[in-house]
């Protein structure tokens, strides 16, 4: 592979630390006491979920996160963290690329009619599907300096 100014797998681990410090940005954005004291995260979820022209995320959603909304406020907000540092700084890099892949899934699933975010997360999820299949962990990672996934 021929590549500018750095090499294949060194452009892969930008790939990944950019998708990284997207999750990262996600995260701070958050209004983390609404999630977590008014639940304002959930709840809209909730709604957008209740309206969605799929029945069965409706059902999927009263069946797993309605039940359990604080612990789900802190699953997302937090999971959002997690994948954003372990991107970033390359550790259990494969395993933050398929959980990021899964909740880009969901993400873009649920909010199927809200065209700006369908961008994004179609964009996250490919992203994470590139980084994945070119095992963007060869370089400038925890997971390469400590000899996982080789």
């Amino acid at each position: 592979m021929h590549s500018i100014w750095l090499t294949g797998a060194e452009w892969l681990a930008v790939l990944r630390i950019g998708l990284g410090l997207w999750w990262l940005e996600s995260w701070r954005h958050k209004d983390k006491k609404g999630w977590f004291e008014r639940g304002t995260g959930i709840a809209w979820a909730a709604d957008v979920a209740g309206k969605h022209k799929w029945p069965a995320v409706g059902k999927g959603f009263e069946k797993i996160v309605a039940p359990r909304p604080r612990a789900m406020a802190y699953l997302v907000v937090y999971a959002e963290l997690a994948l954003g540092l372990g991107l970033v700084v390359g550790f259990l890099t494969p395993i933050a690329l398929i959980a990021g892949l899964l909740l880009n899934l969901l993400y873009l699933v649920l909010m199927i009619h809200d065209w700006a975010e369908q961008g994004q997360n179609a964009m996250m999820a490919l992203i994470a599907l590139v980084a994945f299949f070119a095992m963007s962990w060869q370089a400038w990672s925890l997971d390469h300096a400590i000899g996982l996934f080789l």
